[in-house]
């Protein structure tokens, strides 16, 4: 996220600056970033000063700690998602004062944006989506999250922020490693949701209404678009786009900048690891359908 996404983003956002970065490993820093103050540490990071706010893009296990870490020097902070490894962690995530943002970048993507704008507002509605990619041709450095923990969150983000509504339950149908695929149950109406970290990258949202006529699509990606990207090496991540308005309007946000801002925030990142939750119970009852238990907190 940081080689493909953030550093690319942060040279096309007008709003924001690039002011250091941080890795336990330099020689990264010197290679991805190079002019950029580099620090072995957040905590060097902070200290070093000249910092408005910190974006934490480090591996989900260390997001809760990384993120106390802002909190404790009063430094606004973007998470990227999902927001912790489980809800206790998100619970902990929104207790932090100042709150944090979560990195739900799906919501800025343009298309993704548009259908939402024209989809009736209160209506039920009947979503599919799905979100496909292959993991190596991120080059991660450190990945232990399944396809559930990493892919999962965008699509469930997503069926929250269409129907503006909440998820009353959920129910595994298949899940492992790989590949996940579920169903939620929404106050405004259903979702089916898949997703794989072995295909070509692939997005899919599609939104019927009751008589299951097509109320709006959004499609990216897929086999050719898959081929043309290996072809054309220093093709721009399709994520980049995306990351720069996330980027400008948490940078607003900092700022303290009035306006209907689709950014994140820690309560929504704890509505979807409930849902994540509620997933993996489901899937180890069989199939059940299993409500969402939110530990109710404000920000």
């Amino acid at each position: 996220m940081a080689e493909f996404g953030y550093l690319p983003a942060f040279g096309q956002a007008p709003a924001v600056k690039l002011a250091g970065v941080a890795d336990v490993n330099q020689s990264r820093c010197k290679g991805i970033a190079a002019g950029v103050p580099a620090h072995k540490s957040i905590r060097d990071l902070i200290s070093a000063g000249g910092l408005d706010a910190l974006v934490i893009s480090t591996p989900t296990r260390f997001h809760l700690a990384d993120a106390r870490c802002a909190a404790e020097a009063g430094l606004p902070a973007l998470v990227e998602k999902p927001p912790g490894l489980n809800v206790g962690e998100a619970s902990a995530l929104q207790a932090l004062n100042p709150s944090p943002w979560i990195a739900f970048n799906r919501r800025f993507e343009p298309g993704i944006a548009a259908l939402k704008e024209a989809l009736p507002r209160d209506a039920r509605l009947h979503l599919q989506l799905e979100l496909h990619y292959r993991r190596d041709s991120w080059k991660s450095f450190d990945m232990q999250d399944d396809v559930l923990l990493d892919l999962g969150p965008h699509l469930i983000d997503l069926a929250r922020w269409l129907t503006d509504s909440e998820i009353l339950w959920a129910r595994a149908l298949s899940l492992n490693e790989r590949r996940a695929e579920f169903e939620l149950r929404l106050e405004r109406g259903h979702a089916t949701i898949s997703c794989s970290n072995n295909r070509p990258h692939y997005e899919r949202v599609e939104v019927k209404d009751v008589l299951g006529h097509v109320s709006g699509s959004y499609r990216r990606g897929g086999l050719l678009s898959g081929i043309v990207a290996r072809l054309q090496a220093n093709r721009e991540n399709p994520l980049v786009s995306s990351l720069v308005a996330q980027l400008e309007a948490f940078g607003r946000a900092v700022r303290g900048m009035p306006g209907g801002s689709p950014l994140a925030k820690t309560a929504d990142g704890l509505a979807v690891m409930s849902a994540i939750h509620a997933v993996r119970r489901s899937a180890v009852q069989g199939g059940a359908e299993c409500s969402l238990q939110i530990l109710h907190q404000t920000n």
